[in-house]
C-alpha cells in the first residue's frame, strides 16, 4: 500500500465490490508447499523504504511482540537497496537481522517507491531490470540468514499488465533462489496485488512460495477521507460497517453529497454497495482464494489490510478489521495488518511504546465477534 497506487486499487476495486464484495493458524490448513507460512504481522513503512527513515524504538517492539504480533513485513526501497555507498543494504542487514532475533519472521518487501512506480509506468522493461538489478544486491544480504525466518518478497504491486508481470515474477524468483535456495519467495498478482485477481495468475514453478495479496474492500469505506491524489474518497466520510444501501447512514451521507452536487462520490459509494459490506460478504471473498490455493497447491498470505484512521468511526474501524482478521483465520490465510503508525495505523508515534489503540488490537487478537 502507498499513496502512489491508491487510484488504480480504487478504480479495481471498485469492480470487485460490485462482483464479490492470517501463534498457530487454525486447523483448516490451505496447502503448504512452504516452510512455514508467517501470520499476526505488522507492516513497517518509513522505515528502510527512505532515506532518513525511523526505526521504532525497541519499547515499541518488545509491545508488539507481547501483544502477539509475530511478523513484520519491513518495504525496501530499490533505489536505496542500488546506491553505491551501500548504506541502504547495511540499513536492511541491521533490521532484519535485529528483528529475526527478537523472534520475529520478517517478509523483505521490494516495495516500488515513487520513483520506480513512475518508471513502470512508463517503461516496465527498464523498470524490471532495475527490480532484478535490485533482487542482485539484496539476495546476498538475506542468503544467510535464517530461512526459516526470512522471506524475500519479489515486488509489491507490481505495476504491469499480467503476462509481462509473471515473465519478470519467473526471472526475479531465479535470481532469488540463485543464492537463497532455502528461503521461501513470496509474490503476488499483478497490478493490485487483490485477492480476486489470484484466478488469473498461476503459481511459480517452485517449491516453496507463498501467494500474497491484499484486501482494501470496500474502498469506499477503508479510504474514506483519503488525503492524496485527486479521488473521490476524499470526498467522501463517515460511512460505517456494516453497512447496506439501507442503512441510515449511508442514506445520510448519499443524500449530502448528492446536496454539494457530488454525483461522482455519491456514484462510487452506491456502486460499491450493490454488494452489503458485511462479515458474510468478506467470507465469501477469503473463501475464493482457498479455491485457487487448493487447485494450485500455493499457500496465501494475506500481507496487507487496513481502515484509515481519518473520519471513520472507531467501532466500524474495529468491525471491518476483526472480520477481515477472522475471515483470514478461518480460511487458513497468514495475514499483516497494514501499518503501524501512519495513516492506517495501531498506534501514535512509533518512538512511543505507551501509545497503542487497544480497541483495535483486541480487532486483530480478540476472541469476540
Amino acid at each position: 500500500m502507498r499513496p502512489a497506487g491508491a487510484v488504480s486499487r480504487r478504480k479495481a476495486l471498485a469492480l470487485a465490490g460490485a462482483a464479490a464484495l492470517a501463534t498457530a493458524l487454525p486447523s483448516r490448513p490451505i496447502l503448504a508447499q512452504s516452510r512455514s507460512l508467517p501470520s499476526r504481522g505488522i507492516n513497517i513503512p518509513g522505515w528502510l523504504d527512505r532515506e532518513g527513515g525511523l526505526a521504532p524504538v525497541d519499547g515499541v517492539l518488545d509491545t508488539l511482540f507481547h501483544h502477539g504480533f509475530r511478523t513484520v513485513r519491513l518495504p525496501v526501497d530499490c533505489g536505496r537497496v542500488l546506491s553505491e555507498n551501500g548504506a541502504g543494504l547495511r540499513d536492511i542487514r541491521e533490521a532484519v537481522s535485529a528483528l529475526a532475533d527478537r523472534g520475529f519472521s520478517v517478509l523483505v518487501d521490494m516495495h516500488p517507491a515513487a520513483d520506480l512506480h513512475a518508471l513502470f509506468l512508463q517503461d516496465a522493461v527498464a523498470a524490471g531490470e532495475r527490480v532484478l538489478r535490485g533482487w542482485e544486491r539484496l539476495r546476498a544480504v538475506i542468503a544467510d540468514l535464517p530461512a526459516d525466518r526470512v522471506y524475500a518478497e519479489l515486488l509489491n504491486e507490481p505495476p504491469m499488465e499480467n503476462t509481462a508481470w509473471l515473465a519478470l515474477r519467473d526471472r526475479l524468483a531465479q535470481t532469488v533462489r540463485s543464492a537463497c535456495p532455502d528461503h521461501t519467495l513470496i509474490w503476488g498478482p499483478a497490478p493490485d496485488q487483490g485477492i480476486w485477481q489470484l484466478d488469473a495468475t498461476p503459481p511459480l514453478s517452485d517449491d516453496n512460495q507463498i501467494a500474497a495479496v491484499h484486501f482494501y474492500a470496500p474502498m469506499a469505506f477503508t479510504h474514506q477521507c483519503q488525503s492524496w491524489g485527486t479521488s473521490p474518497l476524499a470526498r467522501i466520510s463517515r460511512l460505517p460497517f456494516p453497512a447496506t444501501r439501507e442503512t441510515p447512514a449511508v442514506h445520510a451521507r448519499l443524500a449530502a453529497l448528492r446536496a454539494a452536487g457530488d454525483e461522482e462520490a455519491a456514484a462510487l459509494v452506491e456502486e460499491q454497495l450493490a454488494t452489503p459490506w458485511t462479515d458474510v460478504a468478506v467470507r465469501a471473498v477469503f473463501e475464493g482464494a482457498v479455491r485457487w490455493s487448493e487447485r494450485s497447491g500455493c499457500p496465501v498470505m494475506l500481507n496487507e489490510f487496513g481502515v484509515l484512521d481519518f473520519c471513520v468511526d472507531a467501532q466500524s474501524r474495529v468491525a471491518w478489521t476483526r472480520a477481515v482478521r477472522k475471515a483470514a483465520e478461518t480460511s487458513g490465510i497468514g495475514w499483516a495488518y497494514w501499518e503501524l503508525d501512519q495513516g492506517f495505523g495501531l498506534m501514535e508515534s512509533r518512538l512511543d511504546a505507551g501509545g497503542f489503540d487497544t480497541a483495535m488490537l483486541d480487532a486483530l487478537f480478540g476472541e469476540g465477534d
